[in-house]
């Protein structure tokens, strides 16, 4: 039986479904439909700032300015990113399919896609596909549509990702998919989130946004930034409930951490979970440059896949970036043990364990109060096959 606690159909006035349209050669499920069966349809979207965006993408945006979205639409198996006039018209007829068995306006479905750049999606697959779909929908414990979309989504992620918060007198439910090309101005994943509280599109907006700067957007696998990143809230209103603001944005954070933290996880091939925290810098912004800095440096990442406490590595990264710091006054532990202190050597760094999936780093810049964290991963030789491999 399903968790009736998480996913898109946990809030009230949402139905979902995923199936096998044939987009896939593993002949798995490819397809998702999730349905925002009101009485509102209020919606807000965040999408990748990648200059080179999907055909969906630049439709979704279309649809989501006026605040209103009725389904969306999703598919894997095809990113339908760098096609052309072609891709875009596929993704118009695509919604134009699915508003007709729906009963809904074409203009009001959200359209997503995901997997390989620069194929046509094969729409003799995708309209049967759409009809499937939109036959399965359905809702609740009984029948996990919610379930059965979060797997339709996924391409190169181990397991389907959903997450959960319960309000006051509504609740706040999500899928997402994404295990590699993730980097900020979001990541390569799709994000449905749901609600049942009344809340109008600008405070979707809002909260959304705050909730992205501090969880997807920190989310840095491999800095590859994605051309078809989109996360929709959408806002049923069957709960009635008007929640507290404040209580909203925190628990729509709380969730979005929650996905972009199953995200890191699944990343592909990865051996360690890494969270890179700075602290004691002059700005949040010196702090997360700092950490995305190192995040991103291929030779710390390899250090730690082959667990070498290497602090060198991890101090090179930071020296270029503009933060304001003062060289010998950093300090740098792993897991617990600081390695580096006042810029020179610190503790014996054979102290540090390594073996275990989890790693923290912490960056001391005696520069300030503020902090920020980033997630990532280590660079496994797993990774570099399957990346090589991907579209072969």
């Amino acid at each position: 039986m399903s968790n009736p606690t998480i996913g898109v159909t946990a809030p009230a006035g949402f139905s979902a479904s995923g199936v096998t349209a044939g987009l896939k050669a593993s002949g798995n499920p490819d397809l998702a439909i999730v349905r925002n069966d009101g009485p509102l349809h209020h919606v807000a979207a965040v999408f990748t700032s990648n200059r080179v965006a999907a055909a969906p993408v630049h439709w979704s945006r279309q649809v989501v300015g006026d605040g209103r979205a009725d389904a969306v639409l999703l598919n894997s198996g095809g990113a339908n990113a760098c096609t052309g006039p072609e891709g875009f018209a596929n993704t118009h007829a695509s919604a134009e399919h699915a508003a007709k068995v729906l009963g809904i306006g074409s203009g009001d479905i959200v359209v997503c896609s995901t997997g390989l750049i620069g194929e046509q999606l094969p729409m003799d697959k995708i309209i049967p596909g759409i009809d499937a779909a939109a036959a399965a929908l359905g809702s609740g414990s009984e029948f996990d549509g919610g379930g059965a979309a979060a797997t339709a989504i996924m391409t190169t992620d181990t397991v389907s990702k959903q997450a959960g918060f319960a309000g006051t007198g509504y609740s706040i439910g999500a899928m997402a998919k994404g295990a590699g090309m993730l980097a900020p101005g979001l990541a390569t994943m799709l994000v449905v989130i749901t609600t049942d509280a009344v809340v109008e599109p600008a405070g979707l907006e809002a909260a959304l946004r705050g909730a992205t700067r501090v969880s997807f957007d920190r989310a840095d696998s491999d800095g590859c930034m994605s051309t078809n990143d989109t996360v929709v809230l959408m806002a049923s209103g069957a709960s009635g409930t008007v929640p507290d603001p404040a209580e909203f944005a925190t628990g729509l954070k709380d969730l979005c951490i929650d996905l972009a933290l199953q995200l890191i996880r699944d990343a592909e091939g990865a051996a360690h979970d890494i969270t890179i925290r700075t602290f004691n810098a002059a700005t949040e912004q010196d702090a997360e440059d700092v950490s995305r800095t190192v995040s991103r440096s291929n030779l710390f990442k390899t250090a730690i896949f082959g667990q070498d406490p290497n602090w060198g590595r991890v101090l090179s990264a930071v020296g270029t970036t503009k933060a304001v710091f003062e060289a010998d006054e950093l300090n740098v532990s792993i897991n617990g043990v600081q390695i580096c202190r006042n810029g020179g050597v610190g503790d014996d760094r054979n102290l540090v364990d390594l073996t275990g999936r989890e790693v923290l780093v912490e960056i001391d810049l005696n520069a300030g109060d503020a902090e920020a964290a980033i997630w990532t991963n280590d660079l496994t030789h797993d990774y570099v096959h399957e990346n090589s491999a991907y579209s072969s």
